[in-house]
């Protein structure tokens, strides 16, 4: 088994620290000082990394698309939404700036191979591929050959189409995340038993990318071996726009890390023994106590 990636300056994998990635995606709503916002609110949380979408809208959406009608507070079609929400080279190049002043990792999930190319100017240390994008040979072949760790996410794909995206990126620097693409997941679609089936099956390290409500789910899913969880973040739920209901707000947020970072404390490392805490509770409360020869 491949048993980590190294992502930037961080190892991801089995029996190591959890590697957040804190998916701004489309919550800035096209604002920049927002963007810095959800930024800072990564970095306070201790997040190990924040990441976009991006899109060349014209190859992703057809004419047809675009052209539909869709109020929203940059015009009345689609495509004026869309177009929108995409932020141009300076306002990313303002991104990266601050990122690296904050000391916090930044990449992209890229939905066309102008956009990985767009994206790659800015050296990230790797690239997510959307659960939208696993069926697009094109797109895993061009995001492959940038010779970056690739982050799969696998949300309303068949094992099938999951095997056929392995055997085209291979395993090396590869990580593959559990996903059900429903904003936001009912309980019962989570499934995180799949996350160990995904870790027999492909070798891999696992992650867990989450839209549901709640944190629960997502401590579970690093306890049951996933090395990565993804969550999106906004700074209100309520905000306008399609993601931010299946968002965690700032105070989720600090709960989820704080949760996170203990599990491998709650969890131990597997020995029964009598703690030195316990000791003097057996004094005070064993009636009997059982002599126990050892040979």
């Amino acid at each position: 088994m491949n048993k980590f990636v190294r992502i930037g300056n961080m190892d991801v994998g089995d029996g190591l620290p959890c590697f957040f990635i804190a998916e701004i995606g489309i919550n800035h709503n096209g604002c920049v000082k927002t963007a810095k916002k959800l930024i800072d609110l990564a970095v306070a949380s201790g997040c190990s990394a924040v990441k976009f979408q991006k899109r060349t809208i014209d190859v992703v959406y057809t004419k047809e698309e675009l052209a539909m009608p869709r109020t929203s507070p940059f015009g009345e079609t689609n495509g004026d939404l869309k177009r929108g929400l995409e932020f141009s080279l300076q306002e990313y190049e303002e991104i990266d700036k601050y990122c690296k002043e904050k000391h916090i990792m930044w990449f992209a999930s890229c939905w066309d191979e102008a956009s990985v190319d767009f994206i790659d100017k800015f050296n990230p240390p790797c690239y997510k591929i959307s659960s939208a994008s696993l069926t697009d040979d094109n797109l895993l072949k061009h995001t492959r050959s940038k010779g970056k760790p690739i982050l799969l996410s696998t949300g309303m794909s068949t094992l099938e189409e999951i095997d056929h995206a392995v055997n085209i990126l291979g395993k090396q620097n590869l990580i593959i995340y559990h996903c059900t693409s429903t904003y936001p997941t009912d309980n019962h679609e989570i499934n995180l038993s799949v996350i160990p089936a995904l870790k027999t099956r492909y070798e891999v390290p696992i992650g867990f990318s989450g839209h549901e409500r709640g944190l629960l789910s997502s401590v579970l899913a690093y306890a049951m071996g996933a090395c990565s969880v993804e969550r999106h973040i906004t700074l209100d739920r309520t905000m306008w726009g399609s993601d931010h209901a299946a968002s965690l707000e700032p105070v989720g947020l600090y709960k989820l890390m704080r949760d996170i970072k203990n599990v491998p404390i709650f969890m131990g490392n597997g020995n029964k023994v009598v703690y030195e805490s316990e000791k003097p509770i057996i004094k005070k409360l064993r009636r009997v106590k059982n002599k126990v020869s050892v040979n």
